[in-house]
């Protein structure tokens, strides 16, 4: 077998499996919001790390928990999920600069903590309001003498 024909091969292997990928990436996003809403959501859980530090997701509400999904992976577990009853909301603005650049157009940047923990997220104006509406929208939390 001559060399372009193995070089030939093994070029339409890599297209052939980067469009299996690609389907996959598109099937698992189907998957995810069948039969329930999703949004575009970014998280930095370290705030310290600047722009480097956000990766672009995509979250769902479930029952009490917000879980949120890497956009680009192939799992069918969230990354992570944001608890309602230990998730806070600090403040929001907009992204400045190289922060500006790593987040999905027209997103604000909220500052939050989960159980003292920080963690930032950025979503679009109208998710925040969603976000902040099933926030407030919690049962009261058990009194503890």
């Amino acid at each position: 077998m001559p060399v372009w024909e193995w070089t030939l091969d093994v070029l339409a292997g890599v297209v052939l499996l980067g469009v299996l990928l690609l389907l996959g990436l598109v099937v698992r996003r189907r998957w995810l919001s069948h039969g329930e809403a999703t949004f575009d959501m970014s998280v930095r859980l370290r705030p310290s790390d600047g722009a480097r530090g956000w990766t672009l997701g995509i979250a769902r509400y479930r029952g009490d928990s917000l879980e949120w999904f890497r956009i680009f992976s192939l799992a069918l577990r969230p990354k992570q999920s944001f608890s309602r009853q230990r998730f806070e909301v600090v403040a929001s603005w907009e992204p400045t600069g190289a922060e500006a650049y790593a987040l999905f157009a027209g997103h604000l940047v909220v500052e939050g903590r989960e159980s003292l923990k920080p963690v930032e997220v950025a979503l679009d104006p109208a998710d925040l309001t969603a976000l902040l509406a099933w926030l407030e929208a919690a049962p009261p939390a058990p009194h503890q003498p």
